[in-house]
């Protein structure tokens, strides 16, 4: 099973092939998806490296590197949710019953 990165910082003018030949040259590139909002990239995208290896080196080769005109992130992608689990999604962070102190 691959290792799935999430790519930030992208410039507008970044396609999925150029994205995928920056990556490849790291390893095996099996799955990789720019979002987009009508059309329009949303600055950031997901590539799945074949491997633990393969992912760890295209994060410590292509994190902080210039793409297109734009300084890149690359780190490990987390579950959707912000890879907590369980408890209330709209909570953020805050312990279920709390309530923000008043001033």
């Amino acid at each position: 099973m691959g290792k799935r990165l999430y790519v930030g910082n992208l410039a507008q003018t970044t396609d999925q092939n150029r994205l995928k030949e920056a990556f490849a040259a790291q390893g095996t590139v099996e799955l990789l998806r720019i979002l987009t909002d009508k059309g329009q990239s949303r600055g950031f995208g997901f590539v799945e490296m074949s491997n633990e290896r393969e992912a760890t080196n295209a994060i410590n080769a292509l994190n902080g590197t210039e793409l297109d005109g734009n300084v890149i992130v690359v780190d490990e992608a987390t579950p959707p949710g912000g890879g907590r689990s369980g408890g209330d999604s709209g909570s953020f962070g805050r312990p279920r019953g709390r309530r923000p102190s008043r001033y």
